[in-house]
């Protein structure tokens, strides 16, 4: 019957009807390969593109009555997509985890499959740890933005210029995922490859791409004929921030490539508001839909770089304002917005305090809670403190007179108190998510800092504790590690798996070793 359904549905557009506002129209799958055997069983990548339509009447997109339309009155778009899928579709876990790539570079391998002391990059299609594939998701990355991977309606506006409709965006990435997750076919009749094997469906996405997300949500983009698209949304690092896709752009680049930042802080569209998620989700809401469950995480180093207070506190104040029941938040202490091996343009050494296993453990507790309404950690978040004229902290808009810019609180090692804590926080060889420099460069201003404690107390009496008055010898900082680690564990932030690499990491940190450099463990 279902099949039926959808048949009638196709045929009734393709007639000129309007039975669906919005629909893949084609899934063309270009390549197939072997991606690797997993705990979950071999699985494949599929390269390709999808290719829809869209009213103009039943959308909430500015300008696309402006762009071309076919015989029926619909616009059309296209984009690149990516799969990766168990060879056996029953051999998954009936989740299908929706990635929305950052400036056309895929994240869910960096933020779930990136091994220790090698951090994934953005757009590292590789499978790393497997870890996704290992629990049997199903994941689609699906392009959306100008000029990196979708094919955008555009139309010449009245000075002769090329325009480009962006929101499309948005509606590129809930057809796909209503199509992969509902559909039996295309409509010309082209198998949908997780036909019949999804029954719950995940957004996630990171910095540019929590926005989108939050964005998504806001502006109704989250149903597809009557049903809502992501049961459940995992935002990384996304501050307080939106994405001002909703307009029409001239290129190559979207509007959603720049945000504020130290070099330009009241750049439009990502920090006008509303600021905080109890302010998305009201709106929600109030047309009737049932909001999906959302973890929201956030850095260390978004409180000084990307305003992620405002997100808490809104616009007034700073008190925090209550999270409505669909949403949890997190704050890793010590992490930065990216973590990476090198940051050469930086005058300092970059962060790298791993907060992939949070990414995990938290992915897992995201899906029982949308499958089985698994209760999640209680949301987990660090002190703060007003940080008004400091000159390293990126200050409120002045759009908002009242908003006040808050950063964590920090204990007398330097190290913020609070939030999720790894055990690189809790048993720390140096001070986690400072500020670099110069904070004009974007990616110093987001890479954060670590700054290693000394091995030897110093002759003078002065500075911090040396590792050696910390931790008598190695067993007794393996010891503390393990207890750290088992801490997490316990409270939902680390899977077992971590946990043994992370004690395992600790063994191996040469804290005797006078002449080895103090290094985090990773």
């Amino acid at each position: 019957m279902k099949h039926l359904l959808w048949a009638a549905a196709c045929l009734a557009v393709l007639a000129g009807g309007s039975a669906a506002h919005a629909r893949v129209t084609r899934l063309e799958i270009a390549s197939e390969q072997a991606y690797g055997s997993f705990a979950a069983g071999e699985y494949r990548r599929l390269d390709g593109r999808i290719a829809g339509d869209l009213s103009p009447e039943a959308e909430s997109v500015p300008d696309l009555d402006k762009a071309p339309r076919d015989a029926a009155g619909r616009v059309s778009y296209g984009a690149r997509i990516v799969l990766f899928l168990p060879r056996d579709p029953a051999a998954g876990n009936g989740a299908l985890l929706v990635d929305v790539p950052n400036r056309g570079n895929a994240y869910a391998n960096a933020l779930y499959n990136a091994p220790r002391t090698v951090p994934m990059a953005a757009g590292d299609l590789s499978a790393g740890t497997g870890f996704l594939e290992d629990r049997g998701y199903a994941v689609a990355e699906v392009y959306w933005e100008l000029g990196r991977g979708a094919e955008l309606p555009s139309f010449t506006d009245a000075e002769g210029r090329r325009r480009f409709v962006e929101g499309v965006g948005f509606a590129i990435v809930r057809d796909a995922a209503d199509f992969l997750a509902h559909a039996p076919a295309d409509a010309a009749g082209t198998a949908n490859p997780l036909a019949g094997v999804v029954n719950r469906t995940l957004g996630t996405g990171k910095s540019q791409d929590g926005r989108f997300l939050k964005t998504f949500l806001l502006h109704g983009f989250n149903r597809a004929e009557g049903r809502r698209v992501f049961d459940g949304m995992h935002v990384f690092v996304s501050g307080a921030g939106l994405l001002p896709i909703l307009q029409s752009g001239t290129g190559p680049v979207s509007s959603a490539d720049r945000t504020p930042n130290f070099s330009d802080p009241d750049y439009p569209g990502v920090n006008d508001g509303p600021l905080t998620i109890g302010e998305v989700v009201a709106k929600v809401e109030a047309r009737g839909e049932v909001p999906p469950k959302m973890m929201l995480l956030n850095s260390t180093v978004d409180y000084a770089s990307l305003r992620a207070s405002l997100g808490r506190t809104g616009a007034q104040g700073t008190a925090d304002l209550p999270l409505p029941g669909n949403v949890r938040m997190y704050d890793v202490a010590g992490s930065s917005h990216v973590t990476v091996v090198a940051a050469p343009a930086c005058e300092r050494p970059p962060g790298r305090l791993d907060w992939a296993p949070v990414a995990r453990a938290t992915l897992q507790r995201l899906d029982g809670w949308v499958a089985r309404n698994e209760a999640p950690p209680a949301t987990r978040l660090m002190p703060l403190q007003p940080a008004t004229d400091d000159p390293t902290v990126l200050q409120a808009p002045k759009s908002f007179p009242g908003a006040v810019v808050q950063v964590p609180q920090r204990d007398a090692d330097g190290n913020p108190l609070g939030g999720v804590r790894l055990p690189d926080l809790a048993v720390p060889l140096g001070v986690h998510g400072g500020q670099n420099a110069p904070l004009t460069t974007f990616t110093c201003s987001l890479v954060g800092t670590f700054r290693p404690f000394p091995r030897s107390p110093d002759a003078t009496g002065g500075g911090p504790a040396s590792l050696a008055e910390r931790y008598p010898d190695r067993q007794d900082y393996v010891n503390k590690v393990r207890v750290a680690a088992r801490a997490a564990e316990a409270e939902g932030f680390l899977l077992p798996e971590d946990v043994a690499v992370i004690v395992n990491a600790a063994a191996e940190t040469p804290l005797a070793d006078p002449k080895a450099p103090a290094s985090p463990p990773r």
